[in-house]
């Protein structure tokens, strides 16, 4: 489960990245900004998503900060 998070999140990452490439070509690319943004959001709820699924099944455990 911890592993397909930190996937997730190297995804989100790329994302991030593949935006900001289309945010500094030349006059900008609304397309992939928009491309890289729907992307970014859609991975991030499924992200959202699999934390609260795996809490709820018991694979993931929250704890406190600070122990």
């Amino acid at each position: 489960m911890k592993l397909i998070v930190l996937l997730l999140f190297a995804a989100i990452l790329t994302s991030l990245g593949s935006g900001l490439v289309a945010l500094f070509r030349r006059g900008g690319d609304p397309d992939g900004l928009l491309r890289a943004l729907t992307w970014r959001i859609a991975l991030s709820v499924l992200a959202f998503a699999l934390l609260i699924a795996g809490w709820y099944f018991g694979l993931l455990q929250p704890h406190g900060l600070g122990g």
